[in-house]
């Protein structure tokens, strides 16, 4: 009698239990998800090329802090590539990425459906995947140089209908790099060459135009501007390409011996160039990054 007392006992709890949690659910589903409705429908309009540009926050401080040589650091550009190989590593429908200084931008194709288009998640996921890349990645370019505090990068994201656009966004972006790239090569050469302070090689610089620059650069220092590293010149541009690979594996023969045999094959991976993509030579030989207007 009392056993059967305790069966029905737990029957008992067992259903108050189950119905305390059918009820908290329900009730939580019906009372408080009104809140979801305060959400904005951030949806990428269709057909249109994604692009997500980051930005280094305050990355003149850190630059100074972190010792980068001037006018460019090839182990923080470096760092930056990484991070944005990293990025397209982890969001195969990045289809080209161009970076320059502090900041990379990131073009998802047109036909993407990562995060149902969302723009808050493709840049949330974007700037994370890249800051902490950089952190990862930090000695593997700076030794043992200590990282001094967390770098921090904004995001915006933009929508290009056409190629046109997205050609003129990506051209703006390699002309912004050669116009900073020759005022900072000029401004750093009269201040570690010319011997003038930073107010002074500033003030020199006034009102000059990119001839001005280049002549500086020649007549003063003998210095070329377009022997000037391609890197620094023109930025880098990462695209997916197709690279023959050999790798041994270990295979059974018919007399069940084991042989190591070399096996090539093909895959995808995330390339690097350092080349004009203003004009149509990079297009034409990459044909594939840009998907068909007409569709």
């Amino acid at each position: 009698m009392l056993i059967g007392k305790v069966r029905t006992l737990g029957r008992h709890v067992q259903c108050r239990v189950a119905h305390l949690f059918t009820s908290t659910s329900n009730m939580a589903k019906s009372k408080f998800e009104y809140v979801r409705n305060f959400e904005t429908d951030d949806t990428c309009l269709r057909n249109c090329y994604i692009v997500v540009r980051l930005d280094g926050r305050n990355f003149h401080k850190f630059a100074e802090q972190h010792k980068f040589s001037k006018p460019n650091d090839n182990r923080a550009l470096g760092l930056m590539t990484r991070s944005a190989r990293s990025v397209m590593e982890e969001l195969e429908d990045i289809v080209i990425a161009y970076g320059q200084s502090d900041e990379f931008s990131f073009v998802f194709k047109r036909t993407s459906t990562w995060f149902k288009r969302r723009a808050s998640k493709l840049m949330t996921h974007v700037a994370s995947q890249f800051s902490s890349s950089f952190v990862f990645y930090w000695k593997e370019f700076f030794g043992e140089q200590p990282l001094l505090y967390p770098p921090g990068f904004d995001g915006r994201v933009v929508l290009y209908p056409s190629n046109r656009n997205l050609r003129d966004y990506l051209s703006w972006r390699q002309a912004d790099c050669h116009i900073n790239n020759l005022y900072n090569t000029v401004f750093w050469t009269l201040v570690q060459k010319g011997g003038l302070t930073t107010v002074q090689a500033e003030d020199r610089l006034k009102g000059t135009l990119a001839a001005g620059k280049n002549e500086i650069l020649f007549s003063e220092f003998d210095i070329n501007y377009n022997n000037e590293p391609v890197l620094h010149r023109k930025g880098t541009t990462l695209i997916w390409e197709k690279r023959e690979e050999t790798v041994t594996k270990s295979m059974k023969l018919p007399n069940e011996e084991e042989k190591d045999v070399a096996v090539t094959r093909r895959r995808k991976t995330v390339e690097a160039h350092h080349c004009d993509i203003i004009g149509d030579q990079f297009w034409e030989k990459h044909p594939d990054i840009l998907e068909d207007d007409t569709c």
